[in-house]
């Protein structure tokens, strides 16, 4: 009966040695701060699915403010185009402004906002740094075309559908800037496509 607990109570003592080993592996997979937000706000809006639709939205918005801005400051940087440049810079202007924005709604609705480039943002941005000279300059305007018909989209639906009337309202209010940059990177993919 002895040997029995005994080895029992190595065989229990083992077992925990495991668990407290297997717990203490160090892989710290930073988790998507898109991701991040989202959970957070679902936890808080859980029951309330408005709130959870409309926080969503505005994750949205704040992650594609932070890719802009990161996508325009790596064309002022990498460009060797006057335009394609001056499209970088108006994108990091406008796109901070429109972050700051959606941060201080974000703010007074008690949304979580991711604070940094998502794992999404990241690879787009890693794609296009891997380009140089026109290449760069097409697939930086493939990009901004491909992006802004996508944040369009996601303006209009919220400007009807947002359950919030500030949420709602900036939506409304940012659909024409929006398209204005749109056209202009159009614009700037014609120009580029003649050479």
């Amino acid at each position: 009966m002895k040997k029995i607990l005994l080895a029992s109570k190595a065989i229990l003592g083992a077992g925990l040695i495991l668990i407290f080993l297997n717990s203490c592996k160090n892989e710290t997979k930073q988790e998507d701060p898109k991701e991040v937000a989202e959970d957070a706000n679902e936890a808080k809006f859980d029951t309330i699915d408005s709130k959870e639709d409309d926080s969503e939205f505005l994750v949205d918005q704040a992650e594609i403010n932070l890719a802009e801005i990161e996508i325009g400051k790596l064309a002022q940087q990498k460009s060797t185009n006057a335009e394609v440049k001056k499209f970088g810079k108006m994108l990091v202007d406008e796109h901070t402004k429109s972050a700051s924005e959606v941060s201080a709604l974000a703010k007074a609705k008690n949304f979580t906002l991711p604070t940094s480039l998502t794992e999404e943002g990241q690879e787009e941005y890693n794609k296009l740094n891997e380009k140089s000279g026109l290449d760069f300059d097409k697939k930086f305007a493939d990009m901004m075309i491909d992006g802004h018909e996508k944040a369009i989209d996601k303006l209009q639906k919220a400007s009807k559908d947002a359950h919030d009337a500030d949420v709602k309202q900036w939506a409304s209010n940012n659909i024409a800037p929006l398209t204005a940059h749109l056209e202009h990177a159009k614009m700037l993919k014609q120009n580029l496509d003649k050479k």
